[in-house]
């Protein structure tokens, strides 16, 4: 099977799982595990915080992070396609009791202007607008990237209203490696940063939080109340570990498969681009072939290609993401399932 239906699919490497196999361990809730210590260490200094912490999932190191940077009552804006808006199970409410102002904008970039203007009134009628949350690279967007001066003019806006900045970047390496810039001048822009490990750079679980050393003490608190704290955890914490000192700079590799299919996709007759890949992640949308998405990740799986669909009647965009395993070869194979799927 190629699997595209997306980079969580990796599976670690043998060298990997040695990492993992060998690693020392403790027990990480008490802060004794030395493989988990040195993970955050490097992520660290990787993203250019004082601090990291490392947690199950990149959903848990967003929660966390709202819930350091906001008070219950509070309102949070993001991008009306946002992670933490679509796919995070109502966590802000639930957990923070915070609500989130949703914004659009093509490709998932929010504007300085929209900022300016989401934000409230200090009047006891509304929520106390706190928090600023982007995404990059922008999932839902087609894994587009926000370019640095994007990110800062929308820094500047918030910091005049004293709001906070949080980075969902699970897949920020991605972003990195994109655009040249590096992730610890993306990270500068945020006051916490989550960066996810089990995405395209193949660790098996976890994510990485990175902030302040002040805001560690909080975050730990909150890991423990999320159910987050782990016991000897080096043995996972290794296969990030090994992730972020060999795979980053692989990422290119996985670019260039996804422009591949893009180009293969957009000669296929009813087949759009939506939009045009800037990474690892390609939307199309099918409807001029007259096929939903159900019906096309069907006739796909059926020869040996898997990628996300089957949402129900009436959708017609299906998502391929490329990973460290998927070749060129496979990328090429794949093109020639879609031609004949669609036809």
């Amino acid at each position: 099977m190629i699997d595209l239906f997306s980079d969580t699919m990796t599976k670690p490497s043998p060298a990997m799982r040695q990492a993992m196999a060998s690693a020392e361990v403790g027990d990480e809730t008490f802060g004794e595990d030395p493989t988990v210590n040195d993970l955050c260490e490097f992520a660290a200094g990787l993203l250019g915080k004082e601090a990291a912490i490392f947690v199950p999932s990149a959903t848990m190191a967003n929660q966390i992070a709202i819930k350091i940077l906001t008070q219950p009552g509070d309102e949070l804006i993001c991008h009306e396609n946002a992670h933490i808006r679509l796919y995070e199970g109502g966590a802000p409410a639930a957990l923070s009791g915070v609500s989130l102002w949703t914004l659009p904008g093509e490709r998932g970039i929010l504007t300085p202007a929209q900022i300016r203007g989401a934000v409230r009134p200090d009047d006891p009628h509304y929520p106390r607008t706190r928090l600023v949350c982007l995404e990059n690279t922008h999932n839902k967007a087609g894994g587009c990237v926000w370019k640095l001066e994007e990110i800062v003019a929308v820094e500047q806006a918030a910091r005049e209203f004293g709001l906070a900045m949080h980075l969902d970047g699970s897949r920020l390496m991605n972003a990195a490696t994109a655009t040249g810039v590096p992730a610890s001048r993306i990270a500068s822009s945020f006051d916490t940063v989550t960066l996810c490990l089990s995405k395209g750079l193949g660790a098996p679980v976890g994510a990485i939080l990175a902030t302040s050393a002040e805001h560690i003490k909080t975050a730990r608190r909150w890991k423990k109340v999320f159910g987050g704290m782990m016991r000897q955890a080096g043995i996972i914490a290794a296969g990030g570990l090994y992730a972020l000192q060999n795979n980053i700079d692989r990422l290119s590799e996985d670019h260039e498969n996804a422009a591949i299919l893009a180009e293969g996709l957009s000669q296929i007759p009813g087949v759009r681009l939506d939009p045009y890949p800037e990474t690892n992640i390609v939307y199309c949308d099918i409807s001029a072939t007259g096929l939903s998405d159900t019906e096309a990740a069907a006739r796909l799986k059926s020869e040996g290609v898997r990628t996300s669909g089957g949402y129900g009647a009436g959708y017609s965009r299906l998502r391929f993401v490329t990973h460290l395993d998927i070749s060129c070869e496979q990328t090429l194979t794949a093109v020639e399932v879609c031609r004949r799927a669609f036809a």
